[in-house]
């Protein structure tokens, strides 16, 4: 090449690569086809790298398909793509095209493809590229040791893992990290931990998913009690660790270990530089009761996202604060924050602790037809809660009956329980009997059948659940009295 090409190629790769002049693909293509640059490998590949992490793996395609003769870097570069945003069996048909081609792999092949193969959730095409890497002779190069892990981890093979990792020497705090998170995702909590004790070496990562996976678990004291001899071994905790261990507090009323963190996010400035730790920090103070301190901390956030109103107008919710959690809505609204389904269950609920029917229906309209929010189950079993809780009795029944989806037994329990309270004896009777349907081997609701009919004075009827019980063998639980 000569020495004017070279220098030509230099610029190219400057603009492929310079903070403000990547983002331009188009106008970079141009100028290296006007240059008659587009077949040169060296370019392409690094053209091909940064659609990959541009999210434009269309045009990297593009761009490919018209090389005469690709090599393995440009292989390489489009299969890493792949794996980074998919579809990830594309980065295998690539694998496959290079190999009819007479091109031989290398190591920096296997390590996205391996990647690819574990977003696909397919074993079976992983473990033949697996084979593929032990006829290449790449199965001791680390990067590909942490790929092969991670596929079979992320397959729930843990038994093919950990043939991989016994025979690994020496296995770095990733290689453990995956072996724990694989073991602890199948429930094998115990063994996720055991090899935790094991690890010469933790990262914060490691011990922040030890005490997520133990949290998930249901296992809260051990969770926390890790928490704190991992400060005692001298971790600072993270962003992820806050989110982590702020609603096990919340769980076990742990205060004094949440105002410690709260104390420590804002001398370490996590909490003005990660939205996450502002939003955990309301989550805590709202479960506990503390509005107060839950407000100010919500109106301290430096930057605020959907999590954030989402979660604060929750919290007046569930506290009894209803009007407050609708204002604050509003002002959401005006600040231009566009809701999202959760908004909506947080600001539904706020009308139903308050009694605010109009507003809330008004609301409930408006998802679909300002937001293009189609109302799931749980905003209809918000709308059927505020009805019912203000006597709507039957507009709660009419709501319930022209849903677009199928009503389950929440909504049906939640009416009945207003019918019984309001005297609808025979919406209850509806209510019971759908209930039934969904749920025929629930003795309450025959039990609840029968004692609305005996309210009623309908004798006959009660015998009549009585044999519909025996016939569908159903039990009755101890401590229910079918009256009569």
């Amino acid at each position: 090449m000569s020495r004017a090409s070279l220098q030509l190629e230099r610029k190219i790769l400057r603009l492929l690569h310079g903070h403000k002049t990547r983002n331009y693909l188009r106008e970079i293509h141009a100028r290296f086809l006007r240059q008659c640059l587009h077949q040169s490998n060296q370019i392409l590949c690094h053209f091909v790298s940064v659609c990959g992490h541009l999210n434009k793996m269309d045009y990297a395609n593009l761009v490919f398909l018209q090389t005469h003769n690709p090599n393995i870097l440009l292989y390489n570069s489009m299969i890493k793509g792949y794996s980074l945003n998919g579809p990830f069996e594309e980065a295998v048909t690539l694998f496959s095209s290079l190999k009819a081609c007479g091109i031989w792999p290398d190591e920096y092949t296997f390590s996205p493809l391996l990647k690819a193969c574990s977003g696909l959730d397919h074993v079976r095409i992983g473990k033949c590229i697996h084979g593929e890497v032990i006829k290449s002779g790449f199965e001791c190069f680390g990067s590909i040791q942490v790929g092969v892990v991670e596929l079979y981890c992320s397959s729930d093979r843990m038994e093919d893992a950990n043939k991989v990792f016994d025979g690994m020497s020496p296995r770095d705090v990733i290689i453990w990290n995956l072996m724990i998170r694989g073991f602890c995702k199948r429930g094998d909590l115990d063994v996720g931990l055991s090899l935790f004790r094991q690890m010469s070496e933790r990262s914060v990562v490691s011990w922040n998913s030890m005490i997520s996976c133990l949290a998930q678990s249901g296992r809260h004291s051990e969770a926390l009690a890790l928490f704190q001899e991992m400060r005692e071994q001298g971790f600072q905790p993270d962003e992820a660790t806050v989110v982590t261990v702020l609603p096990i507090c919340a769980r076990l009323g742990a205060v004094e270990v949440a105002q410690w963190i709260h104390s420590y996010a804002e001398s370490s400035k996590l909490y003005r530089n990660a939205v996450s730790v502002g939003n955990a920090l309301v989550d805590f103070y709202s479960k506990c009761g503390n509005l107060e301190t839950s407000l100010q901390i919500f109106n301290d956030m430096p930057c605020k996202n959907v999590v954030s109103w989402n979660t604060m107008i929750s919290g007046l919710a569930f506290n009894g604060r209803g009007e407050l959690g609708v204002e604050l809505f509003e002002e959401m609204m005006n600040k231009g924050e566009r809701p999202n389904d959760a908004t909506f269950i947080g600001v539904l609920t706020c009308c139903a602790h308050a009694g605010l029917v109009t507003k809330g229906q008004k609301l409930f309209a408006s998802m679909s037809e300002n937001y293009c929010i189609d109302p799931k189950i749980e905003h209809y079993g918000c709308m059927v809660d505020l009805l019912a809780r203000n006597g709507c009795v039957r507009m709660a029944y009419d709501l319930i009956k022209n849903m677009h989806i199928i009503p389950n037994a929440t909504l049906w329990g939640s009416l009945l329980s207003a019918c019984r309270s309001y005297g609808e004896l025979k919406l209850a009777e509806l209510a019971v009997k759908e209930l039934i349907t969904l749920e025929p081997w629930n003795s309450g609701n025959y039990v609840l059948l029968s004692n609305i009919y005996a309210e009623d004075g309908r004798w006959d009827e009660v015998e009549k659940i009585r044999i519909l019980m025996r016939e569908k063998s159903v039990k009755k639980v101890m401590g229910q009295s079918l009256t009569g």
